[in-house]
């Protein structure tokens, strides 16, 4: 049995690539299912998101899985092999391994060391549990991924620090305000930064999150995702005055917040503090916004050196977080090396088990035909150690005329044989 990675991801496929072969949550289960069903194919996990899809299996043999496996995501997603075969990557046993790892561990990420794959990791093998295509090799695999992206959290800085500008200014946020459960945030657009953001704040528990862009129907899809409210930007003087927090990132060439819309904000709040991070390129909010007194206005230029700085700590983390990902494979690989020995002692007992029953079978019709005792036991001895001893025998025979030196060496270890036992050594 060999493990066997196909993929394809963002280092290798553009997007409108890797949306040919994504698989929807829908379609999951039944992906997998069919999987499963390619002759090689013995145990299958697939990891499908925005930025990868791959599929993690055990096959009976290595070449003729991977052509297996490739034909069944070209049939199932009704393409040619020119449409994915030039992006594809694989991986076998040791480099599946060692990849999983740094999956897990957000290491052969976008961003290096962002946290959302493991949580989109442990959905993949749940439903592949839940769909019964997950046996005890993909199960260790993924458990010992999991136990790595741990370890490798808590013991480097990979990803203690924010490396996006959404992120980095709802970190920002949360030195300003501490936490952020009793305050609201307004956030102004409806691109891949939004929803970022949207998302950040989200995870640190702030109370109400307001999208704003002047598609009401792009807004309030965004703000669905994260238990919010979407608006249209007419209605961004009504809101603004009840936020704490605004984010902005449009496509406007002109400002979409003047220092007189604020001004009047801050008078209905009674001067309470806002905070407010423009990431748009023209700016969103006019600089004069920076001059009242009760508003901390930040651009994108501004989060820059902080996600500079956190990029170089993270780089820093990756070779700690190497580290670990190299001993845990190893140990991986230890676990795997022992399963064969257990099947292996599995298989001779069972196999013993049943010449043992056999002759104690033989012995009692003896007995019920009247034989005696010492002359049933004499044959349940004799016969007994004949057939324990018959397999081991034929194979050192063998073995000797072929020269096989190495395997009676082995035999002596595993047969606890003594140099003073035997007169050949």
């Amino acid at each position: 049995m060999s493990l066997l990675t196909l993929g394809i991801n963002h280092t290798t496929a553009p997007v409108h690539v890797r949306e040919l072969v994504a698989i929807s949550e829908q379609n999951l289960r039944s992906a997998l299912r069919k999987l499963i069903e390619v002759p090689q194919v013995e145990e299958a996990l697939i990891v499908s998101t925005c930025n990868r899809t791959e599929m993690y299996c055990q096959v009976t043999q290595m070449q003729e899985g991977r052509k297996g496996i490739l034909n069944w995501l070209n049939t199932f997603h009704n393409l040619k092999s020119e449409h994915t075969t030039p992006y594809l990557y694989d991986y076998q046993d040791h480099s599946t391994v060692h990849h999983i790892f740094r999956v897990a561990c957000g290491l052969d990420s976008m961003v290096i060391g962002e946290p959302q794959i493991l949580g989109q990791l442990k959905s993949a093998y749940q439903d592949a549990s839940q769909a019964g295509t997950v046996g005890r090799t993909l199960n260790q695999l993924f458990q010992h991924a999991f136990s790595v992206a741990k370890e490798v959290r808590t013991s480097t800085e990979i990803g203690a620090n924010p490396v996006s500008v959404a992120s980095a200014a709802v970190s920002l946020s949360k030195k300003i305000f501490g936490e952020l459960q009793h305050h609201s945030a307004l956030l102004i657009g409806a691109g891949e930064t939004i929803e970022l953001a949207a998302e950040h704040l989200k995870a640190a528990g702030i109370r109400e999150i307001v999208v704003a862009n002047r598609s009401v129907e792009r807004a309030e899809h965004i703000a669905s995702q994260v238990s919010g409210r979407g608006v249209g930007l007419s209605l961004v003087n009504e809101v603004l005055p009840e936020s704490e927090i605004v984010i902005t990132a449009t496509a406007s060439t002109l400002p979409i917040l003047g220092k007189g819309l604020v001004e009047r904000a801050l008078k209905e709040r009674r001067h309470k503090p806002i905070f407010m991070v423009d990431l748009a390129v023209p700016r969103d909010i006019e600089p004069e916004v920076a001059e009242l007194s009760d508003v901390y206005l930040y651009t994108v230029d501004d989060l820059q050196d902080v996600i500079e700085h956190n990029l170089q700590s993270r780089q820093k983390a990756v070779k700690a977080a190497e580290e670990i990902i190299a001993r845990e494979v190893d140990k991986f690989f230890l676990w795997q090396r022992g399963q064969g020995v257990v099947d292996t002692v599995r298989a001779f007992r069972e196999k013993t088990e049943l010449q043992r029953d056999d002759v104690l079978e033989k012995a009692k019709k003896m007995l019920e035909q009247g034989k005696s005792v010492d002359e049933t036991l004499n044959y349940l001895a004799y016969t007994l150690s004949n057939k324990f001893m018959h397999d081991p025998s034929e194979a050192l025979n063998l073995a000797a005329k072929q020269g096989k030196n190495e395997l009676i060496d082995a035999a002596r270890v595993l047969l606890n044989i003594r140099p003073e036992d035997t007169n050949d050594f």
